[in-house]
């Protein structure tokens, strides 16, 4: 979870192959929700997996942060206790959310992360600097332990390459990546405190990398490279053995440009270039350092809106962004679980200038009232809409759809919205149609549930390669 600076307004678009109205059977991607806010509060928390469980969404991420479940977190002395038994820890913040989502069959990804407690690093100075890797494998055999088979799928640190997350991210004299190795070792420790606690054959994502370098955060393809002990060309550097992960995870936040803005970084990676990540895990895969064709996992991903000042779109926009993000990670078949963080805003500041009024996200459906934004119903009917040449690429889903349906694009000039036409979805809920393009036209979906019932998306805009 990170901010990311906005850059100079630049929108392209990417049009699939002309299909008839079905899109491919082959994808099978995943939608994860993250709702921290909602599902922490026990006000709150049945609503919102409700309203989640009615977008058809059926996965949840939780961060688990180590210093919040540990005893005596800000000493410098570790406490006299068995830190593998789970009876040690305080997991109150943690369960209802795990056990919720459960109970409702849903998925469970557990990010167990830092910050961590100040006896667990190297020279107790602080919660992030050089996390023992000693005690964080004992750490995951307590976690592996309380949580087992509740969870199905394990990542271990958010953003390793960001420094509230994780220091020193680079040495004294900010040259070298330092944070790429210590995360390594406590990857590693982490995967064998999942083994010693039970877990035979633990499914483990690695890295959730940030999508942009600055002098204070190592950029994720360097970050990747250092991690892999791969140099800049991808040839291996020492002894490194082979990691066995089950899948890359990675947050390919944008700017306020949009989903397809293009960051001249090359070692940065935002979802409109999101093809750099997978060119450098198959280099990584030829290089021995992981498995050939490594799955992706974009573990975090949201447009922010206003009220933000810095990256904050307005809410049409927002939407839109959202839509065709979505479309661009459905385009790569490597990518195999998308995201939508968060279903509510994060609280303002109260007492402080506006420009530091906003200081998490606004990426949510709905504001931190709770009042609705254009993205909730965006994200129950998205619909992105992109111009090459003549010819307009229409990209949809039905949320939920049990199955192939029936969904009705209506078009408008400027005038009242009109059918253009019908399309069959796959048995997900996806469609992609391409039509003639027409300046000035916008585009929603309209869709007739079960019940009878006829709900509209948005209106779609199209954006231009």
């Amino acid at each position: 979870m990170s901010r990311i600076a906005p850059l100079a307004l630049c929108l392209c678009a990417l049009v699939a192959a002309a299909l008839p109205s079905a899109a491919l059977a082959s994808h099978s991607q995943s939608m994860t929700f993250e709702a921290p806010i909602d599902l922490a509060n026990p006000a709150t928390r049945t609503q919102a997996f409700d309203e989640i469980s009615s977008f058809g969404v059926k996965s949840t991420r939780i961060v688990l942060l180590w210093q919040t479940v540990a005893p005596a977190p800000a000493s410098r002395v570790k406490p006299d206790f068995d830190a593998t038994d789970p009876n040690n820890y305080n997991w109150s913040a943690y369960d209802p959310q795990v056990d919720g989502a459960v109970a409702r069959g849903w998925n469970v990804l557990l990010t167990v992360s830092g910050p961590v407690p100040r006896w667990a690093t190297n020279g107790a100075r602080d919660n992030l600097t050089r996390p023992r890797p000693a005690q964080f494998q004992q750490f995951m055999t307590a976690v592996a332990r309380h949580y087992g088979a509740k969870v199905a799928r394990w990542s271990i640190w958010n953003e390793p390459n960001q420094p509230q997350f994780l220091l020193p991210q680079y040495s004294a004299g900010k040259h070298t990546p330092l944070s790429p190795r210590i995360y390594r070792n406590l990857f590693l420790a982490g995967q064998r405190g999942l083994h010693d606690g039970g877990l035979a054959n633990p499914q483990v994502l690695i890295a959730e990398t940030s999508p942009r370098g600055t002098s204070h955060v190592v950029a994720p393809l360097t970050f990747l490279r250092g991690m892999l002990c791969l140099d800049s060309r991808y040839r291996k550097v020492g002894k490194c053995a082979k990691i066995d992960v089950a899948g890359y995870a990675h947050h390919a936040y944008t700017t306020a440009a949009g989903p397809l803005f293009k960051p001249k970084q090359p070692n940065d990676v935002t979802i409109g270039v999101i093809g750099r990540l997978i060119t450098a895990l198959d280099r990584a895969a030829r290089a021995g350092a992981i498995n050939a064709h490594l799955p992706i996992h974009l573990t975090e991903f949201g447009i922010q809106s206003t009220p933000d000042p810095i990256v904050g779109v307005s809410q049409a926009k927002q939407s839109d962004y959202r839509s065709i993000a979505e479309r661009l990670a459905y385009d790569q078949p490597r990518i195999v679980a998308f995201s939508q963080y968060l279903m509510r805003d994060d609280p303002p500041k109260a007492g402080v200038p506006r420009a530091l009024r906003y200081p998490g996200f606004e990426s949510g459906l709905r504001t931190h009232a709770g009042k609705a934004k254009a993205a909730l119903t965006g994200f129950r009917l998205p619909l992105a809409a992109l111009r090459r040449g003549s010819r307009v690429s229409l990209w949809g889903l039905v949320r939920p759809a049990s199955g192939r349906t029936t969904v009705t694009v209506e078009s408008s000039s400027g005038g009242a919205f009109k059918k253009l036409f019908t399309a069959t979805t796959d048995s997900r809920g996806y469609f992609t149609r391409n039509t003639p393009f027409r300046s000035g036209r916008r585009y929603r979906l309209a869709w007739t549930q079960p019940d009878g019932t006829t709900i509209r998306g948005t209106t779609t805009s199209v954006y231009r390669r």
